[in-house]
C-alpha cells in the first residue's frame, strides 16, 4: 500500500469534511461536521496551508488529515488530527509533521496541544509513545428543545437583557465581558477585539443571538454568545457571569433564555462544551438545567524540544 502526503488546499474541503464525518460516525454515532466549518478552518488567517496542513492518502484514498495553528500566544501551537482506524502509518506520519512544524513555530520551546475523543479512532499508543499526556477533559453536552417545554423565563429582579445585533459598541462590550469572565479559565487566551473576531469567525456571526445582561449598581455583568450556523444543533459558545454577581441565578436565567429563543426558532437541540474541572460550577449548572453528556474529549499536550 502506497502512502502519499501533501498539503491541503481549499478545493479539498468536501473530501476533508467526508473524512471528518466518517470519524464522527465511529466516535459519536452520527456525522456532525459541516462543510462550512472545514472551509473556515482552511481559510483561517493564521494558517498557511502549504506549511500547516497535511492530507494522507493510501492508494489514492484519503485516510488522515491534520492542521496546526498558532494564534494562542507565544509557546503554544494547537492542532487537529483525524485518521480512519487501522491506518497507523498515516497517523504517525502526520504527527511527525505536526510536531516538526510546531517546533518551527515556537522555536522548539513550547507545547503542541490537540483535543481527541476519549475513544478516538487514533491509536493512543502512538501519542503516549511520543511523549503526549492528557491535561484536561471536556464534555460536549446537549439538551432537547421544544416551545412547550421552554417558555421565555422571568428575569431576576432588576436584570435587563439586550442583544448586540445593532450596536457595534455592544459587540466590543460583549468581547470585553468574555475576556473578563473567562480570564481565570484553564487555557483561556486573552485576545484583542480584532484578533478575537478572526478566531471566533465573528464577522459572520449573527449578533442578534449574542446578549449582554446588566444589573443596577453593577452595570454589564454577564454575556451569552450563541450560534445558529451548525446543521446538527444550536450552539452556546460562551456563557460568562462576572465573579461578583455569581450565585444570583444569572447563569441559569441566560441558559433558559437561550433554550426559549432557539425553541422558538424551530431548533430541537442545543449544545455546548464545558471543562469538567471548571471551578465556577458550570458543569453542575448545565446538568441542573437538563443538559446531558453527548461525548467527551481529552486535551493532549506534547512538550516541544528543538531536536524533537
Amino acid at each position: 500500500m502506497t502512502l502519499t502526503v501533501r498539503p491541503a488546499g481549499p478545493g479539498d474541503a468536501a473530501d476533508i469534511c467526508a473524512l471528518l464525518n466518517a470519524v464522527d460516525v465511529i466516535e459519536i454515532g452520527r456525522p456532525e461536521t459541516d462543510l462550512g466549518t472545514v472551509e473556515s478552518d482552511l481559510n483561517a488567517p493564521d494558517v498557511d496551508l502549504a506549511t500547516d496542513s497535511w492530507l494522507a492518502h493510501e492508494d489514492g484514498r484519503l485516510v488522515a488529515y491534520a492542521l496546526v495553528w498558532a494564534d494562542s500566544g507565544p509557546g503554544r501551537v494547537d492542532g487537529d488530527h483525524y485518521v480512519l482506524p487501522g491506518h497507523d502509518e498515516a497517523a504517525a506520519s502526520l504527527l511527525e509533521r505536526m510536531e516538526a512544524r510546531a517546533r518551527e513555530l515556537t522555536g522548539g520551546q513550547g507545547v503542541l496541544r490537540m483535543q481527541l475523543n476519549v475513544r478516538p479512532t487514533l491509536d493512543l499508543s502512538l501519542l503516549t509513545g511520543r511523549g503526549y499526556r492528557t491535561i484536561r477533559r471536556y464534555q460536549v453536552m446537549t439538551r432537547s428543545l421544544s416551545p412547550a417545554a421552554d417558555p421565555a423565563p422571568t428575569p431576576p429582579d432588576g436584570l435587563t437583557l439586550r442583544h448586540c445585533g445593532e450596536d457595534e459598541a455592544d459587540r466590543h462590550r460583549a468581547h470585553a465581558l468574555i475576556e473578563r469572565t473567562f480570564a481565570a479559565h484553564f487555557g483561556h487566551v486573552d485576545r484583542p477585539y480584532q484578533t478575537w473576531l478572526d478566531h471566533m469567525e465573528g464577522r459572520t456571526l449573527d449578533w442578534s443571538l449574542v446578549w449582554i445582561a446588566s444589573l443596577p449598581g453593577h452595570g454589564d455583568v454577564a454575556v451569552l454568545l450563541t450560534r445558529d450556523d451548525r446543521t446538527s444543533m444550536a450552539w452556546i459558545s460562551h456563557l460568562g457571569v462576572a465573579k461578583e454577581v455569581r450565585g444570583l441565578g444569572l447563569g441559569g436565567f441566560l441558559l433558559r433564555h437561550c433554550f426559549a429563543v432557539y425553541a422558538e426558532r424551530g431548533r430541537d437541540c442545543v449544545g455546548l462544551g464545558v471543562d469538567t474541572h471548571n471551578e465556577t460550577g458550570a458543569l453542575a449548572l448545565y446538568e441542573a438545567h437538563g443538559m446531558g453528556l453527548h461525548y467527551a474529549v481529552d486535551s493532549w499536550e506534547l512538550s516541544l524540544h528543538p531536536q524533537g
